[in-house]
This record gives C-alpha cells, sequence and structure tokens, in this order.
C-alpha cells in the first residue's frame, strides 16, 4: 500500500510539474451539447469553482494546465491533497466525479 501511495505522487507531482500554463483563464466560452459535460461544469461550479475560478488558480492550484490522467483527478477528489479537502462519495458520488473530469477535459480541449 505504502509503494502505491508513494508511486502515486511520484506520477502526480511529475504530471503537475510538467506543465506550460500556469493559471491563465480561459477566455473562450465552452461551446457543447454533451450531457455529461454540461452536468460536469455544475458540479465543477458547486464543489471546485471557490478554489479554481475557471480552471485557473485561486485558493487552490490552477487545473486548466494539469496534464493529469482522469482517474487521479477522481483520486484527488476522493481523498484530498494538502489543503484541498477529501470530498466523500456521498457529497460527490463516482458518477459525479466522472462528469466533473470530462468537464475538465472539455476545458483543456479549448487550450
Amino acid at each position: 500500500m505504502k509503494v502505491k501511495y508513494l508511486l502515486f505522487l511520484i506520477i502526480f507531482f511529475t504530471a503537475a510539474a510538467c506543465s506550460s500554463r500556469k493559471g491563465v483563464p480561459y477566455t473562450e466560452p465552452l461551446q457543447t451539447q454533451n450531457q455529461e459535460v454540461l452536468q460536469g461544469k455544475l458540479l465543477y461550479d458547486r464543489y471546485c469553482n471557490t478554489c479554481h475560478p475557471g480552471g485557473s488558480s485561486g485558493l487552490g492550484p490552477a487545473l486548466n494546465d494539469k496534464p493529469l490522467p482522469g482517474f487521479l483527478v477522481r483520486f484527488q477528489i476522493r481523498h484530498g491533497l494538502g489543503v484541498m479537502p477529501a470530498f466523500s462519495k456521498e457529497i460527490i458520488p463516482p458518477e459525479d466525479s466522472k462528469k466533473i473530469v470530462a468537464y475538465m477535459k472539455a476545458l483543456r480541449k479549448l487550450d
């Protein structure tokens, strides 16, 4: 278990450090009819936007420049990291965390 956690942290920080974008907000509006992405935006606005406004940095670091795979984003949502709180399955069910990831991936495509 300890090795898996250490491996996760190495992959997470390596991926986060490889970013070229530093908290620059997206200016182009998201144009989509994908229901999963639209629902993900609503969930993102409810749970994430306070600390990561529009995907850029705020209280927390920018998310719009994180090339993390979806499973690592969902892991961080569930377990938190640093000052980021963990969100239990009762607060953000697994299907909702997948919608948040779908929204974040749609934002990255605007870049």
